[in-house]
């Protein structure tokens, strides 16, 4: 049985933290339309802007060649040599095309989403070569709807290629009676017709496209209340999991507690609910809080101290005050210096007497 989640139960929109792993993968809605429509728009505009200062170039250098055929060395190294020149001059002049069609294509992905570095999609997965990974993906709903987007281009392109050429048809015939100076401009004029119509058309397609692509990768990215739940865990940390760390570093605080009870000075207690343990000695500011408790941990408190010979003294209000004002291992409050000293100075007699 396959463990990836029923598609009908991802019901949740994708967390932030899923969205942002996607995109770490190169997982990103893209549409190859948006692209397309930015090499086709490339194309336009270079043939508007550099097409004839293009054509001339190419011109002159074929007549120029075929002109001079009978001066060009028949030899080896001479043949070379004007094969290299012809190349160097053909690659000079098709560099700005190539360039004009590279800055589009990534114009097209750029629009769409900001450049990823990752090497994700490059990793070699089992899924890649797999047969029936491969068979699911042809007859999948995106290998449909590829299909028909790609019919439906032909289609429009037939249709923008028949509306625009065939009125022209007179004229196409007649083109090989032309001379090459009336040839060019009738053929960048065909050519931008036929660009800008497919243009249009492209616009359409690409915009639906787009927002097919995002939808279909959110969709994709969709949570099941328990990958949601999974993921919060993951994040804010699994509550049962948490509530036993609480547990288990409360036990070690109380018994690092219970540990400085034998050093204590008195015990001031409730006596049943509070008991608080101070220790004082001199040179000290303030008398310090060693151990404090509630309720069982209270009667601890208590059974340590009677352990170790420490006095236990029952003060009712000044045990209560001490529990709500007083942290482990800081001084007594000012206001509490008075009611301590007294308590601490009937112990100190204690002790003195019994010595």
């Amino acid at each position: 049985m396959s463990d990836k989640p029923d598609e009908s139960e991802k019901t949740e929109e994708p967390t932030q933290k899923k969205l942002d792993d996607a995109k770490k993968k190169g997982d990103l809605p893209k549409s190859q339309e948006v692209t397309s429509w930015f090499m086709i728009l490339a194309a336009t505009l270079f043939i508007m802007i550099f097409s004839e200062d293009m054509a001339i170039s190419l011109a002159g250098l074929l007549k120029n060649f075929l002109g001079n055929m009978h001066e060009m060395p028949m030899d080896q190294t001479g043949l070379i040599d004007i094969i290299w020149q012809l190349l160097i001059a053909v690659v000079a002049i098709v560099a700005m095309p190539f360039m004009f069609f590279w800055f589009a294509g990534v114009a097209g992905n750029l629009v769409q989403f900001p450049p990823i570095f990752t090497t994700e999609p490059i990793k070699p997965k089992l899924s890649k070569i797999s047969l029936m990974a491969g068979v699911k993906r042809m007859f999948s709903a995106t290998s449909l709807v590829n299909f028909i987007k790609s019919l439906i281009k032909l289609v429009l392109v037939t249709i923008v290629l028949a509306v625009i050429m065939v009125p022209k048809r007179d004229i196409l015939d007649n083109t090989i009676q032309l001379d090459h100076a009336d040839l060019v401009p009738l053929l960048r004029v065909l050519s931008l017709q036929v660009l800008g119509g497919v243009l249009a058309m492209l616009t359409v397609i690409a915009g639906l496209d787009y927002m097919w692509q995002r939808h279909t990768w959110h969709k994709k990215l969709k949570m099941t209340l328990k990958e949601v739940s999974d993921e919060h865990k993951m994040q804010e940390g699994d509550p049962h999991i948490k509530a036993k760390i609480s547990a288990i570093r409360r036990e070690k605080s109380q018994k690092r507690m219970m540990s400085n009870i034998p050093d204590a000075t008195v015990i001031v207690t409730n006596p049943t609910h509070y008991a608080i343990a101070l220790k004082y000695e001199e040179g000290m500011t303030a008398p310090i809080c060693l151990a404090k408790g509630q309720d069982l941990v209270a009667l601890k408190i208590r059974e340590v101290g009677k352990e170790h010979d420490v006095p236990i003294v029952e003060n009712k209000p000044l045990a209560r005050a001490l529990y709500a004002t007083t942290e482990i291992d800081e001084e007594i409050p000012v206001e509490h210096f008075k009611a301590v000293a007294e308590v601490i100075g009937y112990v100190l007699r204690l002790r003195g007497k019994k010595g």
